[in-house]
């Protein structure tokens, strides 16, 4: 038998997740060593089924989460097209990372060196927990899932219970191709429920966990996975406030430019995305908090619905929570379908930061007016770990270089006069960042490095030739790019 491993809909039981769990590690070892050529196949045919089932899969979408077509369409573009990236990164072979360093016998520690040969190989089965926000591009057949499986390594996805129908027909999609290149038994397979979630995660045969999500919940399946007899990786995305830095010089000189940017990226997806700017900083007496108002009065944007019950419970929690600082006041929106602006100074965010530096993951944004320079770059090197950080100036002065230097520190992409919201999928995308953005600020979930998360090295040392991997071996016979005694690979 070959394919996946998928439980019916409805919580999986006790021994449904033992059994998913049992396929994947059965299949680790098969899939580890399938020709390349062929788990780039099976990559691509994932692409091809979810274009060619699109119209289906945009409609149930569409009914799960109440997200429009046009945005949902483009998402499902975006997942076909990181599965073929990945193809290419497996039949590139760039990311097993092949160094060999030849036998010296003078090489100067004072002792012989010998011949190492070193690569990455995968780390076993990956249990990917799917997001609610992205049900196509972080869900079943998202990034995690591609990334893990272009490693090599099987894939266990926990559904979200945001889009149950559309995660099985994405997983039987799935099931369907792996099968038809005939990938090994458990090489996919489809948990639902969080029990079964957290059964998986302590499975000992589980190597390493991804996660995109709520900072309690991430926090929470984080601890489990360090606190297993044997810890794995958990590579968390938890939140992020994504806060904006704006000169004096943009803030007078734009005004009206960097309102309207801001109200579109707030309003967008209902606010409900990881990237989406939740502190725009600004001088105290600048324009844009008029022009703000102007806009939302004139030209109001719709932001849509809430993705579920649960996401908008928590949204209502966060923004009650910012609201009632005594510091604060609504600027303009709140209504139904509108975007919310709060706002706030500087010296009242300086003062309590725990109390004012907290996501709302929804269509809310907290602006924050400062004095002078000196408390604008006092905020900035106050924020913590984040995503992303923005930085809107006109020129690359000194305030500019310290704005990019505080950026650096906290979070994994940094902006200059962009907003955050789109994340381009490419090789040298970083998506992630220090925590609490994220559990592992070396890694990016987004991007073709992605795929180095599933990875660990391994160096053969004076292994005989025919018992190295062939990539190691002196005739290359597959022509893996290699570094040979530090030279850059060829």
């Amino acid at each position: 038998m070959t394919g996946s491993a998928i439980e019916p809909m409805g919580d999986t039981t006790i021994e449904g997740v033992e059994a998913v769990v049992a396929r994947a590690a059965a299949a680790a070892a098969r899939w580890a060593s399938l020709d390349l050529a062929d788990r780039a196949a099976v990559l691509r045919g994932i692409a091809d089924r979810l274009d060619a089932y699109g119209p289906e899969l945009v409609a149930l979408a569409m009914a799960e989460t109440g997200l429009a077509a046009p945005r949902l369409t483009g998402e499902l573009r975006r997942t076909s097209f990181q599965l073929r990236l990945f193809a290419g990164v497996v039949l590139d072979r760039g990311f097993l990372d092949l160094r060999i360093d030849p036998p010296d016998p003078q090489w100067p520690m004072g002792a012989p060196r010998p011949d190492l040969r070193r690569m990455n190989v995968p780390l076993g089965p990956v249990l990917n927990f799917a997001a609610s926000n992205f049900p196509f591009a972080f869900s079943v057949a998202g990034g995690d899932t591609a990334s893990a499986l272009a490693a090599g390594c099987p894939v266990i996805v926990k559904a979200s219970p945001g889009h149950p129908r559309l995660s099985r027909r994405v997983g039987d999609l799935i099931g369907e191709t792996v099968e038809q290149f005939g990938a090994p038994t458990g090489t996919f397979g489809l948990l639902f429920g969080r029990a079964a979630g957290v059964r998986a995660l302590t499975h000992p045969a589980v190597a390493a966990a991804a996660f995109t999500g709520s900072t309690a919940g991430g926090r929470a399946l984080y601890d489990i996975a360090c606190g297993r007899p044997v810890p794995i990786p958990f590579f968390g995305e938890l939140g992020s406030i994504n806060p904006v830095f704006v000169t004096a010089e943009a803030a007078y000189g734009r005004a009206a430019e960097i309102a309207a940017g801001l109200l579109a990226a707030v309003s967008a997806s209902a606010g409900q995305l990881c990237t989406k700017p939740g502190m725009v900083v600004i001088p105290l007496d600048a324009p844009i908090f008029d022009e703000i108002i102007e806009l939302a009065r004139n030209r109001p944007m719709p932001t849509g619905p809430m993705l579920n019950e649960d996401i908008a419970a928590t949204f209502t929690d966060a923004v009650d929570r910012i609201r009632s600082h005594p510091d604060v006041r609504v600027l303009t929106g709140g209504g139904p379908g509108e975007a919310l602006v709060l706002a706030t100074t500087a010296r009242a965010v300086l003062v309590g930061p725990d109390a004012l530096l907290h996501e709302m993951f929804g269509p809310a944004t907290l602006l924050v007016g400062y004095r002078d320079t000196d408390e604008l770059l006092e905020l900035a090197r106050t924020v913590g770990g984040q995503l992303t950080v923005s930085v809107f100036a006109d020129r690359a002065v000194d305030t500019a270089r310290a704005l990019i230097a505080a950026a650096t520190a906290a979070a994994g992409r940094v902006l200059w006069n962009g907003w955050p919201v789109g994340v381009s999928v490419t090789h040298a995308q970083q998506h992630g960042g220090p925590y609490p953005a994220t559990t592992a600020p070396a890694a990016t979930s987004v991007g073709s490095a992605a795929v180095s998360r599933f990875l660990r090295p391994v160096v053969y040392q004076e292994v005989p030739e025919e018992l190295l991997p062939p990539e190691l071996r002196s005739d290359n016979p597959s022509g893996a790019p290699r570094s040979i005694d530090g030279a850059r690979p060829r």
